[in-house]
């Protein structure tokens, strides 16, 4: 078997903890072909996001203040894995960028890029010293991204024939590599990054291209869970999911994989197992083409997104003047605004967008420039401090009275529902409260369904 592993910063936080995934990989590789994909330590592209803001803004003491402290903590990791002599030429470089930002003050999405991947990098390099293998970036296993630094979009055709040009003859000659998640680069070989879920996307992405038999993730819990079990105590280990209902969950803040990660999987159809590295002998979260068969009940989980504000564009002009989705959605696009969800109503009146809370009022401003450009006369409320609830799984489909079961639930425990949405997949309905009630709904539905 081919099995493609990836591990996550806090698999990777110390000195320790690097060793014990070089166990799991020894271990594996006994019996299987293994290709390790591995994280920025934990907590480390933080501190890189942070050192470019220093350096950015010409803050000497701040950004000499980050570069020591990620010095400080890459040595003594390094020390302790006598690893010293793999991670200096990466913190030279890395120096070197810094600097040279802050006696510009000035940084591109493109340096930005080249100095968050250095997390990658030194992980990579310590991780391969230890196994006695060698570190690739992302671009040197094969990927090849498009020029949206900060989030670049892989290019699946030249990536895939790529990796099985330059990394599927050294997996199969038995050496053995350990490639940096989340890095890649453009098509002229410019360092680009692929943005929240990158070190799994790249997972998914070699393990699609070298036609793995399995694509493990480990991180720090023991798979996917019906609910968090911070919310819900009587929240159990789902052992199964398809990949349909995995690609919900992550739609709405189950810690899971990103759904743009699990694409490549899901398109090809490689099973995909949620590990800890905690508990390496536990078998996790397998999600494939067989789906739940844990469970009778149609609602499989109740993953909650927290940190979000609702924008409704309404008014009279919105009433039968045709394009104003189209003018809403294109400005959103245009200036990188993720949308969680859309409610319309019928009449026309009103479409109601749910975004992160960081993002609204840049969302807001956007859509008043909007609507004055166009004479669109919109008007545009904002509502603060909401969660997305959601109840996900593929029984729904079809299954008559679920809609009023989790409406009864939820109304005992005197949650106000703000919006609803359901998807014509029929694989979810999602409800927007206050975020303060968000435990509660999620608790009630929870009660309502799995604990039943």
């Amino acid at each position: 078997m081919l099995i493609v592993m990836k591990f996550g910063g806090s698999s990777v936080a110390d000195a320790p903890r690097i060793r014990a995934v070089a166990d799991i990989i020894n271990t594996a590789a006994a019996q299987h072909r293994v290709v390790p994909v591995v994280s920025a330590l934990d907590g480390v592209t933080e501190l890189l996001l942070d050192l470019c803001d220093a350096a950015a803004g010409g803050d000497t003491d701040a950004t000499n203040a980050q570069l020591a402290t990620i010095d400080k903590r890459h040595a003594l990791v390094a020390e302790e894995l006598g690893a010293q002599a793999v991670v200096a030429p990466h913190l030279d470089r890395l120096r070197t960028l810094a600097l040279g930002v802050l006696a510009l003050e000035e940084l591109t999405p493109r340096v930005k890029d080249a100095i968050v991947a250095h997390g990658e990098r030194l992980s990579a390099a310590m991780l391969a010293h230890i196994l006695c293998a060698t570190a690739l970036d992302g671009h040197e296993a094969g990927i090849v991204t498009n020029d949206h630094f900060g989030e670049a979009d892989p290019l699946p055709e030249l990536s895939a024939f790529n990796i099985r040009q330059q990394l599927l003859p050294t997996v199969q000659s038995g050496a053995r590599v350990v490639v940096c998640g989340f890095v890649a680069a453009n098509q002229h070989g410019v360092t680009s990054t692929l943005g929240r879920g990158g070190s799994d996307y790249t997972a998914t992405i070699l393990g699609t291209a070298l036609s793995a038999d399995e694509i493990w993730i480990y991180s720090d819990v023991d798979g996917l869970m019906t609910a968090d079990p911070r919310s819900v105590p009587s929240a159990r280990l789902l052992g199964n999911l398809s990949f349909e209902e995995a690609v919900e969950m992550g739609k709405f803040g189950a810690k899971s994989m990103h759904p743009r990660a699990l694409e490549p999987a899901a398109a090809a159809r490689v099973p995909v197992r949620m590990r800890s590295t905690f508990k390496p002998t536990n078998p996790g979260t397998l999600i494939s083409d067989a789906g739940s068969t844990q469970s009778a009940s149609p609602v499989l989980a109740v993953p909650m997104l927290k940190g979000l504000a609702m924008l409704t564009v309404g008014g009279g002009g919105m009433v039968g003047r045709a394009g104003s989705a189209a003018a809403i959605f294109d400005a959103l696009a245009e200036a990188r605004v993720n949308v969680h969800m859309i409610c319309q109503s019928v009449s026309e009146a009103g479409i109601s967008i749910v975004v992160s809370a960081a993002q609204a009022e840049n969302a807001q401003s956007i859509l008043d420039r909007t609507g004055r450009e166009q004479d669109r006369r919109w008007t545009i409320d904002v509502k603060s401090n909401l969660a997305v609830v959601a109840a996900v799984g593929a029984g729904m489909k079809g299954a008559p009275g679920v809609a009023a079961k989790i409406f009864t639930a939820i109304a005992e425990q005197k949650v106000n529902v703000i919006a609803i949405a359901q998807g014509s997949s029929e694989l979810s309905i999602s409800i927007v409260v206050e975020a303060a009630s968000g435990n509660a709904a999620v608790a009630a539905i929870h009660k309502a369904f799995i604990d039943a």
